[in-house]
């Protein structure tokens, strides 16, 4: 009977993710190789588990966070992985960096009778060599968290407070939230970046992500960072790296060209999930939020990742002058430029700055995004945008 009632209350809780499975079964059809990547926890296992009730044929999961999975492909993960058939599903790959040079020769092989599904929590920069050995053999699918198209407009304020790991959000009060994240902040501090090889103390890399809350959508810079820590330039850079590895923050690059401008060219640090942040921040309801400091900021990277959800993150940066031009976030698409504010208020207005910044990019339209419900026209190249409508903003 218990086990009858924990089905029924995963099926009511699960989320569709469509998109998502498209890409990867897309994916699986043009290449060997697809990777799935994206954070701890941020349900990258369910949606295999979905592309293998999909798969035709037959199919096997390897989770390498399993002892006797690694010990088995350890000795001969050749002849394992050469002989197997169907899908092969390798969850948690970067525990075994190894196996990336076994798979290249399997990938071509024209009797080759497998394609492989990797997952992966950290990105491919931080284990070196990867992208080199499988090049022209693997495609990646990003896997973020939760978006709003996926769980609809009516529950906006609940996915900018909660964030987008499915556990978080489906969390049923804002206590058992924030005992999911107590839990999750620890394990992914000290077992998971340990996990990947690194000797940065747990302590230590938590108490720079809790100061990191503090400079959420701020231009990086390191020596204010390293003289608050007592650390050096470089140690900054390296936890900096490490979180961004592990998909826990966002390096937003500028973007600077020959303007005749004197431009902002450090990075804007952002963490990605918004309930992470609140968490990091102290806040635990949605009342909470428009009483503190960061309230700005929280939307600004909130809605920042919605729209990277919507449109991708390649080509993506943010533009600055020195004497006080900004916008938020610049798209390149199909050879034009798309521009993005980020108000956190209930009536957009056009000002100074967003005038300069068309004049300066050349944009194709720039779009004030913000959390109201009516889309209007402030100019002939500026709209106010609700969050709710971002997918449509490119067309």
């Amino acid at each position: 009977m218990l086990n009858i009632l924990l089905r029924k209350v995963d099926m009511q809780q699960f989320i569709e993710r469509p998109k998502l499975l498209t890409a990867a079964i897309g994916g699986l059809s043009e290449a060997p190789v697809v990777a799935l990547l994206g954070a701890w926890q941020v349900g990258k296992t369910t949606l295999a588990e979905q592309v293998v009730a999909a798969w035709p044929g037959p199919s096997t999961i390897l989770d390498l966070e399993v002892a006797a999975t690694r010990e088995a492909l350890s000795h001969t993960p050749e002849r394992l992985l050469s002989m197997s058939e169907g899908l092969v599903v390798l969850d948690e790959v970067q525990r075994m960096p190894e196996l990336f040079e076994v798979l290249r020769p399997i990938c071509d092989d024209r009797n080759r009778k497998a394609v492989f599904l990797l997952l992966g929590s950290v990105s491919w920069d931080l284990i070196k060599g990867v992208s080199e050995t499988l090049a022209g053999r693997i495609l990646f699918v990003d896997v973020g968290g939760f978006s709003l198209a996926e769980l609809g407009p009516e529950n906006q304020d609940r996915l900018w407070m909660h964030g987008g790991f499915p556990r978080a959000w489906l969390a049923q009060s804002p206590a058992a939230w924030t005992r999911w994240m107590q839990s999750f902040s620890r394990t992914f501090l000290e077992r998971d970046i340990p996990g990947l090889g690194s000797k940065v103390s747990p302590r230590a890399l938590g108490r720079f992500w809790k100061m990191l809350a503090h400079y959420h959508g701020q231009t990086w810079n390191a020596a204010e960072l390293g003289r608050s820590m007592d650390l050096g330039v470089n140690a900054v850079n390296h936890y900096r790296d490490l979180l961004e590895g592990a998909f826990m923050i966002r390096v937003l690059p500028p973007w600077f060209e020959n303007v005749g401008k004197r431009i902002v060219k450090a990075p804007k640090v952002f963490l990605r999930d918004s309930g992470v942040l609140h968490f990091l921040l102290g806040l635990e309801e949605m009342n909470e939020l428009p009483l503190h400091p960061r309230y700005g900021a929280s939307w600004e990277g909130f809605a920042l990742e919605q729209t990277l959800l919507a449109h991708g993150e390649r080509e993506a940066y943010f533009y600055g002058t020195q004497r006080g031009a900004e916008l938020d976030l610049l798209l390149l698409r199909r050879g034009l430029r798309w521009g993005f504010e980020f108000k956190c208020t209930d009536a957009p207005k056009t000002t100074k700055s967003m005038h300069i910044v068309i004049e300066d990019l050349g944009l194709e339209h720039l779009w004030v995004v913000y959390p109201g419900d009516r889309e209007y026209p402030l100019t002939s190249k500026i709209t106010a945008l609700p969050l709710k409508n971002i997918l449509d903003s490119l067309k």
